[in-house]
């Protein structure tokens, strides 16, 4: 099992930056794939990036690429998000997951992005 805790949500105004942190914690070595997907009542869950853990490689989804980073510091068992350019559309709650290779198995508890006009 992995844990995982996601920070950094917040109020911001459009135009502006946020970074959300994602820490890991238990059997981290299970993990190939972690990545930052967001949701909105009644919507479905949408994915946001993914980093392969090992070799840092990135997948971003459309209506993020250009303006969203996501990162990740092996040392702390940390993945980052930082999101620049922020427009009111990407408020939503922002989750954290983990994937060993088949299914996103893990999830954080999330934390909300609210970005105003």
């Amino acid at each position: 099992q992995v844990q995982l805790v996601e920070s950094g949500g917040g109020l911001v105004q459009a135009g502006g930056s946020l970074r959300l942190s994602c820490a890991a914690s238990g059997r981290t070595y299970s993990v190939y794939t972690m990545g930052w997907f967001r949701q909105a009542p009644g919507k479905e869950r949408e994915f946001v990036a993914s980093i392969i853990w090992r070799s840092s490689s990135t997948n971003y989804a459309d209506s993020v690429k250009g303006r969203f980073t996501i990162s990740r510091d092996n040392a702390k068992n940390t993945m980052y998000l930082q999101m620049n350019s922020l427009k009111p559309e990407d408020t939503d709650v922002y989750y954290c997951a983990t994937n060993g290779g088949s299914s996103w198995s893990n999830w954080g508890q999330g934390t909300q992005v609210t970005v105003s006009s």
